[in-house]
């Protein structure tokens, strides 16, 4: 989750529920400039595929006061094919001190935020070796996260130190040396931070050890069962207090661990209470089984709003309903439940599990977690309230540039991805037109890409078969243009007739149409004239699903 600036367009767009009919209007094509360290970080080039991340063991110590971090992260790992040489990543103003393998100090060479080792013979495809890395220095401080990336220093209440760690999107290798792309996710790590005595650290998956070291710092052990990617993984740092409870789910019983600072803990009693199992049950419903059983479910209190770091929730929403309080829909909807418990939690399913191996293709993260908020308030309040939420998600949609992003740059689409993203879910269950198999190829999608990284091609390919629908024209549509598509409807000798302005050649779509009060009926239009076969139908009086279809509409 890194919505940025939706706080202030929440209290801007309150109530704001339209549909915008756009002009007919050419797709403007904007040229971006990428330059070689984009290229470096998010490109897959032999130097980063020659091997797969098969463990890590980051080791770093905290000097708060100096705002400094020192240690040191294992890599283990599998060789593809022969090398000599292989690409890691971390960001430029942190300190190589050394890369050791086999008990001696390897040369290595740095470009940017890249670095590259060279090792003294062949490692051989298929061999398991690895490499240690040692680093120091003062870490990029996240001024505003989750909205900018780094280390959050900040106090608590009481004066005392309040810190954590947020990366998505700028990458892990911010404050950590890792191969930091997407498409390779580690198959368990162990995190050791050291911090000051007489606070304590949360990071992802299960507590193996506390230890108290010699130069008054303690080091606390939390080792991850499953794959994670890079960005999820975070340090959370403070005077923690620590409850806990269990949830009977899908695949047995379910730990839940919560960390808050002891001035919020009555309150986050009875709050976590009221949302984290309402939450599991209606996503084990939807999504299938939490993914992440052998690592439990955490929700961490921050110094920042909130971060889908998986096993170890980021929260800081205070302790409210909505988004700090406040309706992303306008629909009064999203203040029945905290946004950041849902939405965060949610990305455990689609963000964490099934994990884009390109930052561009990052809709799949947030478009169907942004989507599982209707299907959360659906699960209580009925699908037409789902719907509604959904429609309201529209009044902060921009559509100034497409969905998907430049591939092979570490660049993101737009931010409409959260909800226009949502939106055109909500959309393609409507064509599809049966829940059951809807929601059969929701836990599908989970299922069969169990613990993996995907592309948005594997996604859409998934979504064709189960629904046995082409949506590839819709996909292209919404995804990779910023318009939506229009409706264009006129009458031609007493009839009445429609097809669809889009950019995509070949754009077929049914739409749900009636007269006015009438039942809706499902209407194939393409780009060719269409006729509206229904009773007593005018271009005045018909009428678009326009709750469910996220359409522009012209009537001639």
């Amino acid at each position: 989750m890194k919505i940025k600036q939706l706080y202030l367009a929440a209290l801007a767009l309150l109530g704001a529920a339209t549909i915008i009919q756009p002009a007919r209007a050419q797709l403007l094509k904007e040229k971006e400039q990428f330059t070689h360290a984009d290229s470096l970080r998010g490109m897959l080039t032999p130097l980063r595929t020659c091997y797969d991340i098969n463990y890590y063991h980051l080791d770093v110590k905290f000097d708060i006061d100096k705002k400094f971090i020192s240690g040191s992260n294992q890599f283990k790992f599998t060789a593809t094919q022969d090398f000599t040489k292989l690409q890691f990543d971390l960001f430029a103003n942190l300190k190589i001190e050394k890369v050791v393998y086999k008990g001696k100090e390897v040369p290595f060479t740095r470009d940017g935020n890249a670095a590259f080792v060279t090792f003294p013979q062949t490692i051989s495809k298929g061999s398991k070796d690895e490499f240690t890395v040692y680093y120091s220095g003062n870490p990029t401080i996240a001024v505003n996260a989750p909205w900018d990336g780094g280390v959050v220093f900040k106090k608590d209440s009481l004066g005392k130190p309040f810190v954590a760690t947020a990366c998505e999107g700028i990458g892990a290798s911010i404050w950590w040396p890792t191969k930091d792309h997407l498409s390779d996710e580690v198959d368990s790590m162990m995190i050791s931070i050291s911090v000051p005595k007489g606070l304590k650290d949360v990071s992802n998956g299960r507590l193996r050890k506390v230890t108290q070291l010699k130069d008054g710092y303690t080091r606390f052990d939390w080792f991850v069962a499953n794959p994670i990617n890079n960005y999820d993984v975070v340090a959370n740092i403070a005077d923690y207090v620590h409850f806990e409870d269990t949830y009977m789910g899908e695949k047995g019983k379910l730990s839940l661990d919560y960390w808050v600072l002891p001035t919020s803990l009555e309150k986050a009693k009875k709050h976590f209470a009221d949302n984290v199992k309402p939450m599991l049950k209606a996503f084990e419903h939807w999504f299938g089984p939490y993914p992440f059983y052998e690592d439990g479910y955490k929700l961490v209190e921050t110094p920042h709003l909130g971060m889908e770091h998986q096993s170890a929730t980021a929260y800081g929403n205070h302790f409210l309903n909505g988004y700090l309080g406040y309706d992303m829909s306008g629909t009064g909807w999203g203040t029945k439940w905290d946004y950041i418990i849902v939405h965060e939690s949610g990305h455990e399913w689609f963000g964490n599990n099934i994990t884009a191996k390109d930052i561009a293709d990052m809709w799949v993260h947030e478009g169907f977690t942004c989507y599982s908020e209707s299907l959360f308030i659906e699960t209580y309040y009925g699908k037409k309230a789902g719907e509604e939420y959904n429609f309201g998600l529209r009044g902060i949609i921009n559509n100034e540039k497409p969905v998907i992003g430049p591939h092979d740059v570490n660049k993101e689409g737009s931010e409409d991805m959260y909800f226009k993203g949502a939106v055109i879910l909500n959309m393609m269950r409507t064509i599809i037109n049966d829940d059951a198999k809807w929601r059969d190829i929701l836990r599908g999608l989970n299922k069969n890409f169990y613990h993996q990284t995907v592309t948005n091609a594997q996604i859409t390919e998934y979504i064709n078969k189960a629904s046995g629908i082409n949506f590839n024209p819709f996909f292209d549509q919404y995804l990779y243009h910023k318009t939506i598509p229009v409706l264009d409807i006129a009458s031609n000798q007493g009839k009445v007739y429609c097809h669809w302005i889009t950019e995509v050649k070949g754009f077929e779509m049914p739409i749900r149409i009636r007269v006015k009060d009438g039942e809706y009926r499902y209407i194939n239009a393409t780009e060719k004239w269409t006729e509206i076969k229904i009773d007593g139908a005018t271009v005045q009086n018909v009428e678009i699903d326009t709750l469910n279809y996220y359409v522009g509409v012209m009537k001639n």
